[in-house]
């Protein structure tokens, strides 16, 4: 098969990973080409990120009316219409859809709806293109195709009413209840989510702790804060089937030693993804990947094993995010438009949009423990900001781990208000190598919710704050 068209990039995917990577590439002077088979901003925009925090505003904007009294305010009845909620949320992604195409379009990059498959490492054949095109050319590609929702196979797992996040992100109807298996990121923000606009939440996970990969108290503490709001979770449960009963549907698991079961009107199995290689044969075309997730493998320059092809985003299966998709794409452009660059995966934030926020950098102290330095942990109460209870809350801490000799920042999590926000400058800080010192000595704002940072620095670097 010869092409049709040659371009200096193409791009397979038009995720976060993939357009950032046209766009770059475009405005560097390349001629491009993205191949998107469905629409542009990938899982992200679509049915991931953008969909997920339009439904937590609204859901938390219900919270605040229905605690508005606390404030003195009486609103009197309301109600919730979850089809007008949705649609909102359709309306959001939809002009952040159109405003990307724009973007593309305004840098003159070539967008081809179609199914791309890589024949080699110059030939891309296209399937279902609206124009007469049946194949295009490149001097370079980059993969970009994403990733897909784990399938575990577990007895009933097809049964109507069990959901991906996908699934839930089209309801129309909000269900009463909800069996919700998988406490890790997507679980958690589920359950957040849908607990927040009352349906009644079952969370099960195998592991020992939700949000297995951070330290204990950072998950201990979102877990008191969920079993407040009435979210049941059930750790070290393995679930065994899944069957239909009088409420809907009945989840059996094992519970420690016990067997135990819990029924509920939708059961959304939130398990974790995994790299999708659509249209991408990684043995036919010898690219070096993981044989049991599928992951691309590439090095530093985000170059895959084949020359002249490259990988970004969930694909290559390091840090499931898209802003790590994003850094991706523009380390691989700068390396095929010959500027040396590299991707440093040591200072990537971490958000989780529950109720309240998780946002982390860096080592855990586990993983700084692991790792053998020699650290210290220091931790402030959220309850002890001016801002924070001001606004009506006092939930959750930040916790600042920092290498005891030197003070260098080596990691950071906070669970709280406003925490998505406020992790950028602890990664700052990381990124550039500054200590907890330098941090202390830095003034912040009052009053403000960042002044926490500041607190647990000078805990960090003095061995205590202003105001403990």
């Amino acid at each position: 098969m010869e092409s049709d068209r040659d371009y200096d990039i193409a791009v397979i995917g038009g995720g976060p990973g993939g357009y950032v990577a046209a766009l770059k590439a475009a405005r560097s002077g390349a001629d491009v080409a993205m191949i998107e088979k469905e629409n542009v901003g990938g899982t992200c925009l679509n049915w991931g990120c953008i969909p997920t925090k339009a439904l937590i505003h609204s859901a938390g904007l219900y919270r605040d009316i229905s605690s508005a009294r606390r404030h003195g305010i009486d609103v009197g009845d309301f109600s919730l219409d979850y089809s007008r909620m949705s649609r909102r949320k359709d309306g959001v992604v939809k002009r952040l859809v159109r405003g990307i195409e724009h973007l593309l379009d305004k840098a003159g990059v070539d967008l081809i709806e179609a199914r791309g498959e890589l024949l080699s490492s110059d030939l891309i054949e296209l399937e279902g293109a609206a124009e007469d095109i049946q194949a295009i050319g490149a001097d370079n590609v980059i993969i970009a195709t994403g990733s897909k929702p784990l399938e575990l196979p577990i007895p009933g797992g097809d049964l109507d009413g069990v959901l991906d996040s996908r699934d839930l992100l089209s309801l129309t109807e909000l269900p009463e209840s909800m069996v919700i298996i998988g406490a890790g990121i997507i679980g958690m923000e589920f359950a957040s989510l849908m607990g927040n606009l009352g349906c009644e939440i079952t969370v099960l996970e195998m592991e020992d702790q939700i949000l297995p990969g951070l330290d204990e108290d950072v998950a201990e503490e979102l877990t008191n804060i969920a079993g407040r709001r009435g979210i049941e979770i059930k750790t070290e449960s393995k679930v065994r089937k899944i069957e239909r009963d009088e409420e809907g549907l009945e989840v059996h698991f094992e519970h420690g030693d016990e067997a135990e079961s819990s029924s509920a009107e939708k059961v959304l199995l939130a398990v974790g993804r995994k790299p999708s290689l659509c249209g991408i044969d990684p043995e036919k075309l010898g690219i070096d990947h993981d044989a049991d997730r599928g992951g691309i493998e590439v090095d530093e320059r985000m170059q895959t094993s084949l020359d002249g092809v490259y990988a970004v985003g969930d694909v290559t299966d390091r840090m499931l995010l898209a802003h790590v998709a994003f850094h991706q794409a523009l380390v691989a452009v700068k390396n095929i438009m010959g500027e040396e660059c590299r991707m440093d995966y040591s200072a990537v934030p971490s958000v989780i949009f529950t109720d309240p926020e998780v946002a982390v950098v860096g080592l855990s102290e586990e993983q700084a423990e692991e790792k053998g330095f020699d650290y210290n942990s220091a931790r402030f109460p959220f309850s002890a900001n001016g801002k924070v209870l001001a606004a009506g809350e006092r939930r959750g801490f930040i916790k600042i781990i920092s290498e005891q000799d030197s003070g260098r920042i080596l990691g950071c999590a906070i669970v709280g208000i406003h925490a998505s926000d406020m992790i950028a400058s602890p990664a700052l800080a990381l990124n550039n190598g500054l200590t907890a010192l330098d941090i202390a000595d830095t003034i912040h704002a009052h009053p403000t919710t960042a002044e926490v940072i500041h607190e647990a620095a000078l805990m960090a670097a003095e061995g205590e704050a202003l105001h403990s």
